[in-house]
């Protein structure tokens, strides 16, 4: 057993940086990470070559996929298949995201040079 006592918390983005990423756990069949996007950030990840899970613990945005869009809060639980081009966008509070990879992140691919 693990217990992952930050994952989930807001880290602010280094100076000069839109968004913030903390991988919190990773093991054989998949990855867990925090993903942070101040109000004034922006998330401009590419798609993954893994499943994605979001689950938005903190803020509201809207998310944009090429299967459609929907906005999010405290407690959304979003599914990403591999390959979709995806994004949060109109953030309106300081966005929290804990992200899980099915199988881990960049484990299909490598990892592109200016991926989140």
């Amino acid at each position: 057993m693990q217990v992952l006592l930050n994952a989930g918390r807001f880290t602010a983005p280094a100076t000069g940086e839109s968004r913030h990423w903390t991988e919190e756990l990773r093991v054989e069949s998949l990855s867990i990470g925090t993903y942070s996007v101040p109000v004034n950030g922006s998330d401009t990840q590419l798609p993954h070559t893994e499943d994605e899970v979001y689950v938005v613990t903190a803020g509201r945005a809207r998310i944009i996929a090429d299967s459609g869009s929907a906005e999010v809060g405290p407690g959304s639980v979003v599914y990403v298949p591999a390959g979709e081009n995806h994004r949060f966008v109109d953030i309106t509070e300081d966005l929290v995201v804990l992200v899980v990879f099915a199988p881990p992140e960049y484990s299909r691919a490598p990892r592109p040079p200016d991926a989140a």
